[in-house]
């Protein structure tokens, strides 16, 4: 996830709940970036924290061996038997602690991996010609012809690095190193979240706001299922920067925070009231060149 300097203009947060932050200063703000995408069930999701707490009083926290990766496994293929890959059998599963090891992965199977440390986001661009890795986001319907990196609902900074294969990738089984061992914590709060993800499908992808369904017919804001982008024309890169930190800073002062980079989407949250509904409307409404 990106850390951007932008971030440092929201105020201090002492509690986060479903999709809403509670700043110090007595403010609620709506969380449109939900962490990249590790908070899309939002901060608090079901049976997490009853996981992690049930794993840690065994003291299971070194990378050693365990039967929860089997379970892991298990678990994300059923999520990708039906998320939209064509019900796709046959795939196989990597587990990595870091960025760094998902790209040596990605490199020593053959694969090209983006200098800028970002991969191809279906929700911002269309897709690159296969085998081009891309991430996938939950309630997108993806091709099951290309290596994903998985955004799964952990919203916390060391979770898991996943990386699925296909079985059109020739020797996929041998050409990929193989997954480095990961705490049992690590991977059953990894488990719970993918069945948590299951259980939210088709629900969470269906969220329906007509307010903001309205707004985007007249808005340089373009819409992907729950994800949404600036689709703007941007001068140069400096000028890009400038416009989107005004675009933060708008958004923050009407009460919502959205990712701290333009390479990132905004999410619809699960849940709006009507007051936030029309609030967020009316900024999708407001060109940016105007902020």
């Amino acid at each position: 996830m990106h850390n951007k300097p932008l971030l440092r203009l929201v105020p201090p947060i002492l509690r986060a709940r479903d999709f809403r932050l509670y700043t110090q200063n007595g403010r609620r703000l709506v969380d449109l970036w939900q962490y990249g995408g590790a908070a899309i069930l939002g901060h608090t999701p079901a049976g997490l924290l009853r996981t992690l707490k049930n794993t840690a009083e065994r003291g299971l926290f070194a990378p050693l061996p365990h039967p929860q990766e089997k379970r892991l496994i298990k678990a994300l293929s059923s999520l990708f038997a039906g998320a939209g890959t064509g019900g796709t059998t046959g795939l196989t599963f990597r587990f990595y602690r870091s960025d760094t090891a998902l790209r040596h992965a990605l490199a020593a199977g053959g694969c090209s991996v983006p200098e800028d440390a970002s991969f191809s986001d279906p929700a911002l661009s269309p897709l690159p010609p296969a085998p081009t890795p891309i991430r996938w986001r939950p309630f997108l319907d993806l091709p099951p012809d290309r290596p994903l990196i998985p955004v799964l609902p952990l919203p916390w900074p060391d979770a898991p690095r996943v990386l699925v294969l296909p079985s059109t990738l020739q020797e996929a089984d041998t050409a990929f190193p193989a997954s480095e061992l990961l705490s049992p914590l690590t991977l059953a709060a990894a488990t719970r979240s993918v069945y948590d993800l299951i259980a939210a499908t088709p629900a969470r992808g269906r969220v329906h706001y007509p307010r903001i369904e309205e707004a985007l017919t007249k808005s340089v804001w373009q819409r992907r299922g729950i994800y949404l982008y600036c689709g703007a024309d941007m001068v140069d890169e400096t000028a890009d920067e400038y416009v989107y930190a005004e675009i933060f800073k708008h958004f923050l002062e009407q009460g919502f925070l959205i990712p701290p980079a333009q390479d990132q989407p905004l999410m619809l949250p699960g849940v709006l009231s009507a007051g936030e509904e029309a609030k967020l409307a009316k900024c999708f409404t407001v060109p940016p060149g105007e902020l």
